[in-house]
């Protein structure tokens, strides 16, 4: 295995990557963060002195940057997309060229700059409806949207180009969940626990829905590691990383547990009946990977920030919704380089 050293971490200034990029700076690594900032150029102000980091504002679509800030970069970590099939839809034809279009691109110039590893982090959505009680890896992807289309067909771009000297790997996570610099309140578990702390009342469409969660520490655990692990350990190899499969209802109860019993829980009925439920123990056994926390630590991350002030605005400030800040940006995004 090859010294990793230098990582390229893109879409560094998100949700994942405002956890993520401290955590690779306190292990040593020299990162590259790639991204348009769209949230805010203090996501990483806690690090911005940091001698090893280096912060790029630019475009994953724009070839001439890649090909020059690829060289010297051992390892990418590919955090960068449109998140979520809300988002997703508001442009789908924007949504294609920065999650799909591109891809081809910035994998082939990683590779002849001579990146050694490429982590991908897909989503545990490109299974679709399964009746399963058991997702696992094996299982043929049935993707719904757009979203997870693109996702599935990254995957496939990349396992492709896996070799002895481009070491691959497709992560599939299922919904992150807890605090980040870089919040997200239109996350299930993190929703629930705004309203239940904002206004006391938590509304469930539905609710029979299972919905696979992961913490957000647990994975930057994951990516942090991805480092670590042998080449012939992970090469051209697929994973899925998730806690416990819950249902949004048993999800609402925890929140309430957190809250307090005052918080309300109304139920109301839908016609969104997607559910998700995937299974980690392919990880466990063949990497040792497990994640070390739980939903109801999320909720009580996200209640401790709530309670020191850290998230100020909570239903007002665009910032915390995907959605309200890239229809903000809908014009500046189609205007950059494609």
């Amino acid at each position: 295995m090859t010294a990793i050293k230098t990582v390229l971490v893109t879409g560094g200034a998100g949700y994942v990557g405002a956890v993520l990029v401290p955590r690779l700076l306190a292990r040593g690594f020299h990162v590259k963060v790639l991204d348009l900032y769209i949230f805010g150029d203090h996501v990483l102000d806690s690090v911005k002195e940091n001698p090893n980091l280096e912060q790029i504002k630019g475009d994953i679509r724009n070839r001439q940057l890649l090909r020059k800030i690829l060289p010297g970069v051992d390892a990418v970590i590919h955090l960068a997309c449109i998140s979520n099939d809300p988002s997703f839809e508001l442009d789908p034809e924007l949504g294609r060229t920065i999650n799909f279009d591109c891809f081809p691109d910035l994998v082939a110039i990683s590779k002849n700059s001579g990146v050694k590893r490429f982590v991908y982090a897909s989503s545990s959505s490109v299974y679709g409806i399964k009746g399963d009680l058991e997702v696992t890896e094996d299982l043929p992807v049935q993707p719904l949207t757009d979203y997870s289309k693109y996702k599935a067909l990254c995957e496939d771009i990349l396992l492709k180009e896996s070799s002895r000297d481009f070491v691959a790997l497709v992560l599939r996570p299922a919904t992150v969940c807890g605090y980040s610099p870089r919040l997200r309140l239109d996350l299930t578990v993190n929703i629930l626990t705004n309203h239940a702390v904002t206004n006391r009342k938590i509304t469930v469409f539905g609710g029979k829905q299972m919905r696979p969660n992961i913490h957000i520490e647990d994975v930057c655990d994951l990516y942090a590691q991805s480092l670590e692990w042998t080449d012939n350990a992970i090469n051209g190899k697929i994973y899925n990383a998730g806690y416990e499969n819950y249902t949004v209802s048993e999800v609402a109860d925890m929140v309430r547990a957190v809250i307090g019993p005052q918080v309300e829980i109304v139920t109301t009925p839908t016609d969104d009946n997607r559910s998700y439920h995937i299974s980690s123990q392919k990880i466990r056994r063949d990497l040792g990977f497990q994640p070390r926390r739980t939903v109801e630590d999320a909720i009580r991350n996200l209640n401790s920030a709530f309670a020191a002030g850290l998230i100020p605005d909570p239903i007002g400030n665009r910032l915390y919704y995907n959605i309200k800040t890239m229809q903000a940006w809908a014009n500046e995004l189609k205007a950059l380089v494609g």
